[in-house]
């Protein structure tokens, strides 16, 4: 077909046609997807307003009553705050330890998943649907599901906090290292297999040095993400810092002031590690 023939009018008002009728279409398909997000929304609030003991509507003029009486206490106890954030320090290095070892744990499995998970680089290419479905397992179920079930198997402390986190962890970031691992250049691999080397020689050899940077990356985002879940933990006594603010706030008035500075010194090292990972994925991810 010639262009004469490609760019007749006939032809050009025939493409317009159907580029507008495409437009139309999924225009019409987004507002079916978006009434639909409505509608479930709608029924899912008057399910949970119904299921409710008082009613959100009837209490939501209370919203801020709770915060400001916690706010009112702590401001008239201003003097005593830095020494409430101090206290919290040794329950917040637990915290702290809880989501690093979990973080190292979940990103070594994480690690080996990936790598027989991944299309080219598997050791067992059969069982790639399997390990992927283990992760995806791993990832399904939340931390404090796993964490009150370890409760009954190894009693209360930071030990089902860890593990709990790390499984969640392994699922996690084996799904992300594996993205990254299907971009690695297969020739050293190949080169490598060449002259004899085993799989694990071809996976530190040939592998790693490609897709450290962005694992490291994953797994620096992931341990912001784990100091919150082991927080989190904490109220369901899995001790560290959140097992302190679940202590403090169930004590009520005359415990407020140590909730806003257990809040005050989980804000400051949320913050303070969330700058330092960024810092850190830029050099690792960038080069600067």
């Amino acid at each position: 077909m010639s262009d004469a023939t490609l760019h007749s009018p006939a032809n050009l008002r025939q493409m317009q046609d159907s580029y507008m009728a495409m437009v139309r279409r999924k225009r019409m398909y987004g507002g079916l997807i978006l009434v639909v997000f409505i509608a479930l929304m709608a029924s899912g609030f008057l399910v949970a307003d119904d299921r409710n003991a008082g009613g959100f509507w009837n209490g939501i003029t209370n919203i801020f009553q709770f915060p400001s009486e916690v706010v009112n206490e702590a401001a008239a106890n201003a003097a005593a705050l830095p020494g409430l954030m101090l206290n919290a320090v040794p329950s917040l290095i637990e915290t702290l330890n809880i989501a690093l070892a979990a973080t190292l744990v979940g990103a070594l499995v994480g690690g080996v998943f990936a790598l027989l998970a991944t299309r080219g680089l598997a050791r067992w290419p059969g069982m790639i649907g399997l390990i992927r479905r283990v992760m995806d397992t791993l990832r399904a179920f939340p931390e404090i599901v796993v964490a009150l079930i370890l409760i009954f198997i190894l009693g209360g402390g930071p030990v089902p906090a860890m593990i709990a986190i790390a499984l969640h962890t392994a699922g996690a970031l084996g799904k992300l290292f594996s993205e990254v691992a299907e971009n690695a250049d297969l020739k050293p691999v190949e080169g490598l297999q060449s002259v004899g080397a085993t799989w694990i020689q071809r996976m530190i050899l040939g592998v790693l040095p490609q897709v450290a940077p962005n694992w490291l990356s994953y797994a620096l985002l992931r341990f912001e993400i784990n100091i919150r879940a082991s927080a989190i933990l904490g109220f369901v006594g899995e001790g560290g810092i959140g097992h302190d603010l679940k202590l403090a706030m169930q004590w009520g008035h005359g415990r407020y002031d140590q909730v806003v500075a257990i809040f005050i010194v989980l804000f400051l090292t949320i913050v303070v590690v969330d700058q330092t990972s960024s810092h850190f994925r830029d050099k690792l991810v960038k080069g600067h």
